[in-house]
């Protein structure tokens, strides 16, 4: 078999704060993010207001960072320890993505081309399909590769939300972070499992996000005895979204009686500002305030052993039709 490149497709961040107001303006220039019948210099004009509007506001959030997004080196890191076990049995190279940020999709494809890579897996760091992500990052493929110089043959890896060892892997992350609870009290800890909202109307148009996300958590939540709940975060804008929130979830669980709350932030396979500030800060401040005494964060599955050996089993089943 000829070489296969796999494209590692993830959002992307800014690579320090000088870069929040581009992040942001590629952001809203997504039509499948901000969904607006405007196009054109009109479209760009908003877009960099938006951007700009909301850079001054999200500046904290990369403080609390460190002054940056940790997507580059996490996705990196999972590209380079993906490839080190695909190389086990095939002759591949891992080049990563970015939807929002560099290194852009763009820049992964010349580098194919550069390679002479002539078959090629596209693989979302997205366990649930949605036109939000997963749709958006094929289609800035699909629109970076409109005028190929050279044809590849490209397949896709759509969703693994039921995926055997990526559920694993997340089994482990929730053990390991129970652990921080005293043994006495571990089974009762409440597990609350965020997900990154979407708009409703997008659910109701068919995009089956809400129903993945579901599978997964009952999937993950039938090997523990712990209560637990699904909320979603990190809203944008005066459309309705999923819900219910998970601050008004913490919220709730506090004047029931919760005292010792693991949140897992389940739709995230890499850490960036929804899990590190949103949750890690923002949520972990307001759940002390409400009353609960012990708040802990399953960390993403980055580069868990197991996380990574689901994605290369992907790859493998995807290549055996080339």
């Amino acid at each position: 078999m000829t070489k296969i490149g796999v494209v590692l497709l993830n959002l992307g961040g800014p690579l320090s704060k000088d870069d929040i107001e581009e992040f942001l303006y590629n952001l809203f220039m997504d039509p499948y993010i901000i969904e607006i019948p405007i196009k054109g210099a009109p479209r760009k004009l908003l877009a960099r207001f938006i951007a700009k509007r909301r850079a001054r506001k999200t500046e904290y959030y990369y403080d609390v960072m460190g002054g940056k997004s940790p997507q580059f080196e996490l996705t990196t890191l999972q590209a380079e320890t993906l490839e080190d076990v695909l190389r086990r049995t095939l002759d591949v190279k891992v080049y990563v993505g970015m939807r929002y940020f560099k290194p852009y999709i763009e820049e992964a494809y010349n580098a194919l081309l550069n390679d002479g890579i002539e078959n090629v897996v596209l693989l979302p760091l997205y366990p649930h399909y949605s036109r939000t992500t997963t749709l958006s990052s094929f289609e800035e493929w699909n629109r970076v590769t409109r005028n190929p110089s050279r044809r590849m043959k490209v397949l896709q890896v759509e969703s693994y939300h039921d995926n055997p060892l990526y559920l694993e892997a997340i089994e482990g992350r929730i053990r390991e972070t129970l652990a921080r609870f005293d043994e006495s009290i571990r089974d009762d800890v409440y597990i609350l499992f965020s997900a990154h909202g979407v708009p409703v109307r997008i659910i109701d148009r068919g995009d089956p996000y809400q129903k993945q996300i579901i599978e997964t958590v009952n999937l993950v939540s039938g090997r523990f005895k712990n209560p637990h709940s699904l909320a979603y975060q990190s809203r944008v804008g005066p459309v309705k979204w999923l819900g219910p929130p998970t601050l008004s979830e913490i919220k709730r669980l506090a004047t029931e009686g919760t005292k010792h709350m693991l949140v897992v932030p389940i739709s995230f396979v890499s850490e960036h500002s929804e899990t590190l500030y949103e949750v890690n800060d923002l949520f972990r401040n307001e759940a002390k305030t409400v009353g609960i005494e012990q708040f802990e964060m399953m960390p993403a599955l980055n580069d868990s052993p197991k996380f990574i050996e689901a994605l290369a089993g992907l790859v493998l089943d995807r290549v055996k039709e080339f």
